[in-house]
C-alpha cells in the first residue's frame, strides 16, 4: 500500500485529538501535541513511532504488528508494522499515547466531544 495512505489515516486520528500539531521529526512527518513528542513516520514509511507508556502490553497483543528495536529499547516508544495494523488498533494506540501526553484540559475537551 501507498505510504500516503497511512499517512492520511494517522492525519484523520491525529485532527481528532486537542493540541495536536504536525511537523516534521528527524526529516519525516511527525506530530507533537503541546509541543511533546508523539509519533513520527519511519523514513520506509511503514513504521510508526509512537510514544506510549505501556509498549509491553502492545508488543504482548502482536509482536508481529508492534515492536522495538535496540534504538528503541530505553525509550518510552512502541513500533508499528503499518501495513500489517489493525485500523482500530492504530487508533487506540495513538489515543493512548496522546492520552499520556496531553494536558488535563485537552483531555477534557476531548472527552467532552465524545459525550
Amino acid at each position: 500500500m501507498d505510504p500516503f495512505i497511512y499517512l492520511e489515516f494517522i492525519r484523520q486520528i491525529m485532527a481528532t485529538l486537542p493540541g495536536t500539531t504536525a511537523g516534521s521529526s528527524y526529516g519525516t512527518p511527525g506530530f507533537h501535541v503541546q509541543k511533546k513528542f508523539l509519533a513520527r513516520l519511519w523514513e520506509n514509511g511503514e513504521v510508526l513511532v509512537v510514544r506510549v507508556e505501556d509498549r509491553d502490553k502492545w508488543i504482548e497483543k502482536d509482536p508481529d504488528v508492534f515492536f522495538i528495536t535496540d534504538h528503541y529499547q530505553d525509550y518510552s516508544a512502541v513500533l508499528v508494522n503499518l501495513p500489517k495494523v489493525d485500523p482500530a488498533d492504530l487508533k487506540e494506540l495513538i489515543i493512548e499515547g496522546w492520552t499520556g501526553r496531553a494536558s488535563k484540559s485537552l483531555i477534557n475537551e476531548y472527552n467532552s466531544r465524545l459525550h
